[in-house]
């Protein structure tokens, strides 16, 4: 009974404090505001290889914004498919949308990182938005992303548009995100300080103040990773300044189909994959997300059992205890799950099925992990990288 009470313990820790953190993070976790318009113009850089789905749709949506002056820049990176035919069919009717061409991915260098590094001198803006060619934005994501940069004195706003996935497995995984970022990082912290342990955000949606990103050195400072939505905030940190996330789920929505899915899941966990990260975070995880469901199940049998076979209850404290530490467990784990699936818009199936999400996840970033430990190379929209996160 002891070690039973040492467990549940522990479950209830592991699952109560994320719970406790969740609460605190949600209110802290808002849209942005409407602010007074400003004249300083947006750039919108987007990398594009291989987007002819979903191109046309993105351009669109961007030049539908309200509120915000704006150019836009598509780099192709050697697209394969009709992408360069359809931004020049936007760009004849359009004169704010401009296409480059990318020059030959040099040794050394993640794809899109080098997509950003391009597009980012491709502009003098003020302000600069890297966004993702599957990314659809709302007409005031801009103008009022922009007006968090502004409001908030920060250099960087970050957001999670909503996923539009196919595959049930990825679009179950990647509704974890938003969760994982309320219960594990401390929004307080993060706002007020620039230290880097606190960076986090979205490589989707990424909006900079141009003379602090050169400053902090831009994407070829990360020129090797593929977690530019952890790294890039995280470099401005290291450079002194703040970084902030905002909520875009009814502002931004990414269609992604399949492959890319399960690929940003295997590449992000947002820094949950990350060598000094996945051992602790896959211990919390499992006492806390994991186990508690199914050990109460074994619990509630155990005691039906008992009670079945006329069994004397020998400690009764210790039964009373073991219970209420499984069911504060439960609770902790289960609640805000279902508040997250709530407020961003998500699948009540999905979030009923929470441990099980939480398991593949899990085993995703390990094998992910365990690959990079090999260092087996990583293929990527039909390149081949060395074994890296």
């Amino acid at each position: 009974m002891l070690l039973l009470e040492v467990v549940a313990a522990m479950m209830a820790v592991s699952a109560v404090v994320p719970a406790l953190l969740f609460a605190l993070n949600l209110r802290r976790y808002r849209l942005p505001k409407f602010g007074a318009r400003s004249n300083a113009r947006v750039a919108v850089l987007i990398p594009a290889r291989d987007e002819e789905r979903n191109i046309r749709a993105t351009l669109e949506s961007v030049l539908a914004s309200r509120e915000v002056e704006l150019e836009v820049f598509v780099l192709d990176d050697d697209s394969a498919d009709r992408t360069v035919n359809i931004v020049l069919d936007v760009a004849g009717r359009d004169s704010r949308v401009k296409l480059l061409q990318s020059s030959r991915l040099p040794k050394g260098w993640n794809g899109k990182q080098y997509a950003c590094w391009q597009l980012a001198q491709a502009t003098d803006a003020a302000t600069m938005l890297f966004l993702d060619a599957d990314v659809h934005v709302e007409p005031w994501a801009i103008a009022r992303s922009a007006a968090a940069l502004r409001n908030r004195k920060v250099k960087l706003i970050s957001g999670f548009p909503a996923p539009v996935a196919t595959g049930a497995f990825g679009k179950m995984l990647l509704e974890l995100r938003q969760y994982l970022l309320l219960t594990f990082l401390p929004f307080g912290r993060m706002q007020k300080t620039t230290k880097p342990a606190y960076a986090a955000g979205s490589g989707q949606f990424m909006l900079v103040d141009r003379e602090a990103y050169f400053a902090a050195g831009g994407h070829e400072a990360i020129r090797q990773t593929r977690q530019d939505g952890v790294m890039l905030p995280r470099l401005f940190r290291e450079s002194g300044f703040r970084t902030d996330l905002v909520d875009l789920t009814t502002l931004a929505e990414a269609q992604m189909f399949r492959s890319r899915s399960i690929g940003l899941v295997q590449a992000s966990g947002e820094g949950l994959g990350m060598e000094e990260h996945i051992v602790p975070f896959t211990m919390v995880l499992l006492l806390g997300q994991v186990l508690p469901v199914f050990v109460a199940c074994w619990w509630l049998l155990k005691g039906v059992s008992m009670i079945a076979a006329g069994s004397t209850i020998e400690d009764p404290t210790g039964l009373a205890m073991v219970s209420l530490l499984l069911m504060m467990a439960l609770i902790a784990s289960y609640v805000p799950r279902l508040i997250a699936a709530k407020r961003f818009k998500q699948s009540m199936v999905s979030a009923m099925l929470h441990p099980l999400e939480m398991l593949l996840m899990l085993m995703v970033q390990w094998l992910a992990f365990a690959r990079t430990a090999m260092g087996r190379p990583v293929t990527w929209r039909a390149r081949e990288y060395p074994g890296q996160v």
